[in-house]
C-alpha cells in the first residue's frame, strides 16, 4: 500500500501551514482554473474572492480546456483572459480547505492576516466507473471524478 505525501517540500516549517482535502466528488479539470487564479494571494483576499464567486459577482478566468467558454466583462482588465466561469461548487471546495488551513495556521500561532498561499495544487483522485445499459447489448459508461486539493500557507 503506498503512501502519500505533499508535493512540495520545505525546509522550515516554523512560519508555514499546511492542509489537505482528499477524495472531494468534483473534477480536477474544474477546480484546476480556480486554483491556479487563487495561487499566490494572500489568505484573506482569496477567501474573499471565493466568496464572491460562489455569489456569481466574479467570473473565474479559464487558462485551460477555453473553447466554447462565455466572455465576462473585467476579466480582460484583470486577468488578460476575456472567457470564464462561475465554479460554484469547486469555489465552495476550495473555500473549506482554506478556512482548514487557516484554522491549522491559528493552531501554531501565525498571524492570519500575513499569511499567503505559496502552493496550491489539484490533483486527480479515484475514478468510479460505472456504466449503463443500453439498446442492442451495448452499455455507456459513467465515469465520476474526484480530486485531491492541497494547500501551503506562508507568513510573509
Amino acid at each position: 500500500m503506498g503512501g502519500w505525501n505533499y508535493s512540495l517540500k520545505l525546509e522550515d516549517e516554523s512560519k508555514i501551514a499546511k492542509a489537505v482535502m482528499r477524495d472531494l466528488p468534483i473534477s480536477p479539470k474544474k477546480v484546476h482554473n480556480l486554483a491556479r487564479a487563487v495561487n499566490g494571494m494572500m489568505l484573506q483576499d482569496a477567501k474573499k474572492y471565493l466568496e464572491r464567486v460562489i455569489a456569481k459577482e466574479e467570473a473565474v478566468p479559464h487558462f485551460i480546456h477555453r473553447k466554447k467558454i462565455p466572455h465576462h466583462k473585467g476579466l480582460s482588465e484583470r486577468w488578460g483572459i476575456p472567457m470564464g466561469k462561475y465554479p460554484v461548487k469547486a469555489a465552495k471546495f476550495l473555500l473549506k480547505a482554506l478556512n482548514n488551513v487557516e484554522a491549522n495556521a491559528e493552531s501554531k500561532e501565525l498571524d492570519a492576516e500575513k499569511l499567503k498561499i505559496i502552493h496550491l495544487s489539484v490533483q486527480q483522485g479515484y475514478t468510479l466507473k460505472r456504466y449503463m445499459p443500453r439498446a442492442f447489448g451495448r452499455s455507456t459508461p459513467k465515469f465520476k471524478r474526484y480530486s485531491n486539493i492541497e494547500v501551503i500557507v506562508k507568513e510573509v
